[in-house]
């Protein structure tokens, strides 16, 4: 089956408001088995309103609009939904009952100003609005179904999870599942290409390739009766997967690099000590936002001039003076210092042009040094970024993360 998504709303339009409803929804109807081909946000205008509702029934069976149901007579999509289909608006007494209640009150104005929203397009299926005060409306009729959704993003899901969920699987018959394959050290292009046999070939499940700033990704998406059977379907393409590139998959699903680095440091129970300069502290505010890292993750120091490097790293003041601050021999002594110094078993330094000056020829702008110290052993690796000055930060932080990551596979 196929829906379109409709947000309402000349505030959407005019930019007031994000419309984080049809995200929402994507994924919930992408997980139903039903294909959203379109979206459209159109003002509060019944002309407009009325157009954009009945070209999208004309390509798809499931019209989900959002917002448009409030007391004010700019709130018209629930009087648009009733044209469309021939259907008188009726008072829905449960709804005004709920609507009393919600609003604490029996003054006749209050109730008069809001009663508006009671009136519900006869013969349709109201969805109770537990946490508002517009219900929700399914009208379903000549093969074409309108679902009506509150546009405050807290009522609509809640709509959905308590009512509408339930009834598009029942129609539906098929759910979707997809498995996330997060990857990094690899770029998009070599990655698609080693599987590119897999993608081609794949019909169900399909094999998609997506690109990030922090990771690349292959999802697998399977359509089936349940989630054993898409579980079924799924697993012998992941396995096919893992087995080519396997060295570089560091997670799935809502995995993140952080995340799974921290993890295996608790697991390990390896302590850590990060020493930053071009990164300043974004290797250690990544490990930090992982709940128990306490336990294992000693100090953090931004060293940023050389005196610093000097004097607490312990750097030794010829080897600025003869290779620079942004080398392959500072870097090494970094890591080897703050491990050393805050007696850890891992050190780990950044130093770089993170730019946007300060680079030349020799050692131009994008230019990281990232060490690592662990357990006697010290790596350094020499990487050249591009992008601006956040994007040099953010992109040597996850190398060194990364970096970690593959260390601590080897013990």
């Amino acid at each position: 089956m196929k829906a379109e998504i409709i947000a309402i709303g000349t505030e959407i339009l005019l930019g007031d408001i994000v419309n984080t409803n049809a995200q929402y929804l994507a994924k919930e109807l992408a997980a139903l088995g039903i294909d959203v081909y379109h979206q459209s946000v159109i003002g509060d205008n019944e002309e407009r309103i009325m157009e954009g509702i009945s070209k999208a029934f004309k390509n798809s069976e499931i019209v989900i609009t959002t917002g448009g149901l409030g007391p004010t007579q700019d709130d018209i999509t629930k009087e648009v939904g009733a044209k469309l289909f021939n259907k008188e608006l009726v008072l829905h007494e449960e709804s005004l009952d709920w609507l009393k209640k919600y609003l604490k009150t029996d003054d006749e104005y209050v109730v008069e100003a809001n009663k508006k929203q009671a009136y519900i397009p006869k013969d349709s299926i109201v969805l109770k609005n537990n946490y508002g005060t517009a219900p929700g409306i399914i009208i379903n009729e000549n093969n074409r179904i309108l679902i009506i959704l509150p546009g405050p993003p807290k009522e609509m899901k809640k709509i959905f999870e308590e009512y509408v969920r339930d009834y598009l699987k029942d129609i539906t018959g098929n759910i979707i599942k997809s498995k996330t394959i997060r990857m990094f050290g690899i770029g998009e292009s070599v990655m698609a290409k080693k599987v590119d046999h897999i993608i081609k070939n794949a019909k169900n499940p399909t094999v998609a390739p997506y690109a990030k700033e922090s990771d690349v990704i292959l999802r697998i998406t399977a359509k089936a009766h349940s989630e054993e059977e898409c579980n079924k379907l799924i697993r012998p393409v992941y396995e096919e997967i893992k087995s080519i590139l396997g060295e570089y998959i560091y997670g799935e699903d809502e995995d993140s690099l952080e995340k799974v680095v921290a993890n295996m440091l608790c697991a390990k129970q390896m302590s850590i000590a990060s020493a930053e300069s071009c990164t300043g502290g974004l290797i250690a505010a990544s490990l930090v936002s992982y709940p128990g890292i306490s336990e294992v993750f000693m100090e953090g120091v931004v060293t940023y001039s050389n005196e610093a490097k000097i004097s607490r790293l312990g750097v030794k003041e010829e080897t600025l003076n003869k290779y620079g601050a942004v080398s392959k021999e500072t870097a090494e002594e970094m890591a080897v210092g703050i491990a050393k110094t805050a007696k850890t078993d891992i050190g780990v330094s950044t130093t770089g042009i993170a730019g946007p000056s300060g680079g030349s020829e020799e050692k131009p702008v994008g230019l990281v040094y990232i060490g690592l110290y662990i357990k006697g052993k010290t790596v350094v690796k020499k990487f050249n970024f591009n992008g601006d000055r956040e994007q040099v930060r953010r992109r040597a932080t996850l190398n060194a993360l990364n970096m970690i990551r593959k260390e601590l596979l080897n013990l």
